[in-house]
Formats: C-alpha cells, structure tokens, sequence
C-alpha cells in the first residue's frame, strides 16, 4: 500500500484527487495539508510514501520546504506553474517529480505516484526538457573550464618553475605568509624569500599581489 500524503490550498483540487485516488487498490491518502508548514508536519509524523506538493501556497510555498519534506517523503510536485527556474529549484532540492496540471491525465498521476514510490523519478515533458537543458548547459560549463584549465596549465609551463616554486606560489595563491609557507614546505623564511624572488623573477612581477594575480592567469 502506497501512503499519499495531499498538499495544496485549494480544497477543492484535493477533493478531487482525493476521490480519484480512493477507486485505486494500492493506493491510500492518509492526509490533507493547506500550506507547506502544515505539510512539514503532517509528513514528519504520518511517513508517507508519497507527498503531492502544489507550488503556490499560503504561509509557506512548495519550494520553501521541498527539501523538509524530501527528508520524510518522496515529494511528487504537482502544480501549474511552469517557469524553467522553479522546475529546476524544485529537482534540486530533492523533488522526485514534477508534473503540470493540464498536461497528465489520472492514469498517469497513478503511475506517476507508483514510480516515485519505488525510488524512481517522474516528469512531466516540461520538466525532461529543463532536466535535458540542465544537463546540456552543465556539460558546456565543464567543456569551458577544461579547456580554460588546459589553457592556464600550459601558461605556468611557460614560465619554468620549479616543483619546489610551484609549492611555494601555490601557497601564496591560498594567502600564506613566509612564516607559514616555510612551516608548511618545512622551509626556513629565508629560503622562502629566495623561492619568491626567483619566482617574482620568472613571472616577470614585482610584488605578492601581482604574481598571485599572474599564476591565477588574471593577468
């Protein structure tokens, strides 16, 4: 038996999914939440299975408290809003599905509940393509750091440091003073200072601030 538990603010979407859901065998509402406080609450004490979360509610919205109630329930968003930037805030906090009203028919909000019941995930078409494009854009970042990383590694190659040097930038980078890079590196101040120079040097800088800045390639 699958435990469902009922949130939105308006009585009357929760009658009906109410009355739809008692003809199903496997199915069973153990309760009714008005506002997403409520359904906090309501999900820490009853351990449903499934909690129908509607987004735009009174004293506290779906999105407030989606990531509370994904501690106790599957969260199983079921509203009409449709903006790409709720979607994907709702998945993030730890929602298992997203349907839109108006775009599922009760079968599917049956299977729907089944499927996050079992640990799987459910969305509806909306809700694929912001996943897909979400996923698309991450994978652009990651391409554009790579490559940004493959560019500032053969940078520093250029300037040859030494892997001892390299220690010693790295430290300063991370806003280490002498004293502490030459307890870290087991280095006394002096060599430290040394290390500095020739660096300052190979970098073609004068200061702290501007070799940081140049082995950051801000420069």
């Amino acid at each position: 038996m699958i435990d469902v538990l009922i949130v939105d603010d308006n009585p009357i979407v929760r009658v009906a999914i109410r009355g739809y859901l008692a003809g199903i065998e496997d199915v069973r509402v153990v309760g009714e939440a008005p506002d997403g406080r409520t359904a906090v609450t309501m999900a820490r004490r009853l351990r449903p299975n499934v909690t129908l979360l509607d987004h735009r509610m009174p004293i506290a919205d779906g999105l407030s408290v989606v990531t509370q109630l994904s501690e106790h329930t599957a969260a199983l968003v079921l509203t009409s809003d449709t903006a790409d930037e709720l979607i994907a805030a709702m998945l993030r906090g730890g929602a298992s599905g997203y349907l839109v009203h108006g775009e599922f028919d009760p079968p599917e909000l049956v299977r729907a509940i089944r499927a996050v019941a079992s640990g799987q995930g459910w969305l509806s078409s909306r809700g694929a393509s912001v996943t897909i494009a979400a996923l698309r854009d991450q994978a652009a970042r990651e391409r554009d750091q790579a490559g940004q990383a493959d560019q500032l590694h053969l940078v520093r190659q250029g300037f040859g440091l030494t892997r001892r040097e390299q220690d010693v930038i790295e430290l300063l980078c991370a806003g280490h003073s002498n004293a502490a890079i030459g307890r870290r590196l087991l280095l006394t101040e002096k060599t430290v200072k040394n290390h500095l120079h020739h660096i300052f040097t190979k970098l073609r800088v004068t200061n702290r601030t501007e070799a940081v800045l140049r082995w950051s390639g801000r420069q």
